[in-house]
């Protein structure tokens, strides 16, 4: 296992410094996928998934930018500026491209505020972004994009909003700005053919010092294959488009945790990976997800329970002895720092 845990330290370290680490072309390293599908069905923007940008720019006054919609179903009401992400795109080229037709204004953005989901068919990426040039689109300028844009102080006047949703989100990036909850990263530009999450299942022991982290070990049959931090591939058909993406990672613990599942919280991402660039082939994102059993506000596992048992040897629990590396995942952990995902 020495050569294992050199391996999986190496993808710790990547994640944890924000990196990402990439996720195998054809979903052969994929440890749990949908009923009766292997490999995972490929992701298509506009076909079968959706991604959403949105933006929230602060100005030096702590104003947000707010876009006036042009849409029959919701024209002159008020929203942040957000949009589908096109093939061949990046979440920022998207996120740019976006605000600029919507508002006139060219931003840049800074962090990742949040994910929120719906299940495949529709996954919001939250951004703060901030102001690099440009003006405000006006009336004059209309189109069908928006009808013009502006400043708010989030008081007053009181705007007209298409819908009340972004509200926690404002309040959300005021809260990051003053005293950020996670570190900041923007999406890493890896490819990955499928939409997936990355399992990073951490098992604290009593004394809250010990940790061990659940690997998917390849088997012996698969040349160069290195234990790894397990996947799971969300399916795209009709039916599993209407669930959320957590489905399959409840769907990966099923399969080595049956017993212990209902003991694991989910905590939030470490990040996102997406490139997009050939469409059909890289249109999906890897969600790096992070998830564990015991610690702050949990009951303690007994000592002979910690790490639970495994139902499967395709995986393994790997202790973690490496102490810089240790006390910087424990130290995440402790204080919950990690990018929301909303569901």
């Amino acid at each position: 296992m020495a050569s294992g845990a050199a391996a999986a330290a190496a993808e710790l370290e990547a994640l944890l410094g924000g990196q990402g680490w990439p996720v195998p072309p054809e979903g052969g390293g994929c440890e749990a996928g949908p009923p009766g599908r292997h490999p995972p069905e490929p992701a298509r923007l506009r076909r079968n998934a959706c991604f959403v940008v949105m933006a929230l720019v602060f100005n030096e006054q702590e104003e947000v930018l707010m876009t006036q919609e042009a849409k029959a179903e919701c024209r002159g009401r008020w929203y942040l500026p957000a949009g589908r992400m096109e093939p061949r795109e990046t979440a920022a080229e998207a996120l740019r491209r976006e605000v600029a037709e919507e508002t006139g204004l060219c931003c840049q953005p800074t962090a990742l505020l949040a994910v929120e989901e719906r299940g495949p068919a529709w996954i919001r990426i939250v951004f703060l972004a901030r102001p690099t040039g440009g003006r405000l689109k006006t009336l004059q300028e209309a189109d069908e994009e928006s009808l013009q844009a502006r400043w708010w102080n989030r008081e007053t006047p009181a705007l007209p909003l298409r819908a009340r949703d972004i509200l926690p989100l404002m309040e959300l990036a005021v809260q990051y700005r003053a005293r950020p909850s996670h570190p900041p990263s923007l999406p890493v530009e890896l490819p990955c053919p499928f939409i997936c999450q990355r399992l990073l299942l951490a098992c604290l022991g009593p004394s809250g010092e010990a940790l061990w982290l659940l690997l998917a070990t390849p088997a012996a049959t698969e040349e160069g294959a290195h234990p790894h931090l397990p996947l799971a591939a969300s399916g795209l058909s009709r039916e599993e488009q209407s669930q959320g993406l957590l489905v399959a990672t409840q769907r990966l613990l099923q399969k080595c945790l049956p017993q212990a599942q209902a003991a694991v919280r989910i905590l939030g991402l470490l990040g996102l990976q997406h490139l997009g660039r050939e469409p059909g082939h890289s249109d999906g994102i890897c969600f790096n997800l992070v998830a564990v059993i015991g610690g702050p506000g949990q009951p303690p596992l007994p000592q002979e329970e910690c790490p639970p048992a495994l139902q499967s040897q395709a995986f393994t629990w790997w202790k973690v002895e490496e102490e810089a590396l240790r006390d910087r995942l424990l130290q995440r952990l402790r204080a919950n720092a990690f990018l929301p995902l909303r569901s």
